[in-house]
């Protein structure tokens, strides 16, 4: 890593470094460097890489995010992450006299399972939040950053997931009313009603009006998966109801749901719930008594 900075900041700015023990590094989220930073006009930050995301929340000002092709404008109430690997550079936005701005260092299988819906298209994203619940989580992570103990460890993993759960839910809020949004929850919702019924891509495709591949992406995009994952889930869903609620035999309930034949209800089950559907059925009865 190569890092070149101007520390234009205020006083009072903090920055906080920890290297994350063992039950750090088992959690989802987890924090290596964080701060608050009263930056001035002539604020900046340079590197060509670092093994790690950043999230920033302006509080008052404006920052200027670059990386790749993308220069960005974080101005106040708005996060951002970005994910550090490949050359970045943050500043002061011209014309502002200052950048006052949370930031943190973030990894972890959390993180980054969220980075296609924070960073979509790999594209820089400015998302709104509020500015007394974000900085609620960004001091939970100040205060415990350096602590090292259980409880201050999962009580930042847990401030980490709320800013990044929040800022997911801004962004789908902000497209709540638009079209191609309703077009993909009017599909999910066909597949729940007709998940019994022999279901195609081409026949979701031609009710929604789109290309395949755009369908594809705003479902995933959307949904979190793909259409026919999203059908498979739902017919297991529903096996897994008819296992414990009925005495209908596996070949019945494979029929039930929409599944072909048993053996390849049989082998969908096993390989989504890491058992049979009778060894299901019959732990399932095991437990309740």
């Amino acid at each position: 890593m190569s890092l070149t900075y101007n520390m234009d900041v205020e006083s009072d700015s903090q920055w906080l470094c920890t290297t994350p023990g063992t039950i750090a590094l088992k959690q989802p989220y987890l924090c290596t460097e964080a701060g608050l930073f009263y930056g001035k006009q002539w604020f900046s930050t340079a590197r060509l890489g670092k093994e790690s995301y950043i999230l920033f929340f302006t509080l008052k000002g404006a920052g200027m995010i670059e990386q790749g092709e993308d220069q960005v404008l974080l101005p106040a109430g708005q996060a951002m992450l970005m994910n550090c690997r490949t050359p970045q550079s943050y500043y002061t936005a011209p014309g502002y006299s200052c950048w006052h701005h949370y930031w943190i260092h973030i990894d972890g299988p959390g993180v980054s399972s969220m980075e296609e819906f924070l960073i979509p298209g790999k594209k820089l994203t400015p998302i709104p939040l509020m500015e007394i619940n974000a900085k609620t989580c960004f001091d939970v992570v100040l205060n415990t950053l350096q602590a090292g103990t259980v409880d201050s460890v999962a009580q930042m993993s847990l401030s980490i997931h709320s800013l990044l759960a929040a800022m997911i839910h801004s962004q789908f809020s902000q497209e709540e009313s638009s079209s191609s949004r309703q077009v993909i929850l009017d599909a999910a919702e066909f597949i729940r009603r007709h998940y019994q019924d022999p279901l195609c891509l081409d026949l979701l495709v031609e009710q929604a009006h789109l290309s395949k591949s755009y369908f594809m992406r705003l479902f995933r995009q959307y949904m979190g998966t793909t259409p026919y994952n999203y059908l498979l889930c739902w017919r297991i869903s529903q096996a897994k109801e008819l296992l414990l609620t009925t005495d209908l035999s596996v070949g019945a309930i494979a029929n039930s749901v929409g599944f072909g034949n048993e053996s390849n209800f049989s082998t969908r089950f096993s390989s989504m719930t890491g058992q049979s559907p009778l060894q299901y059925r019959k732990s399932a009865f095991a437990v309740s008594e």
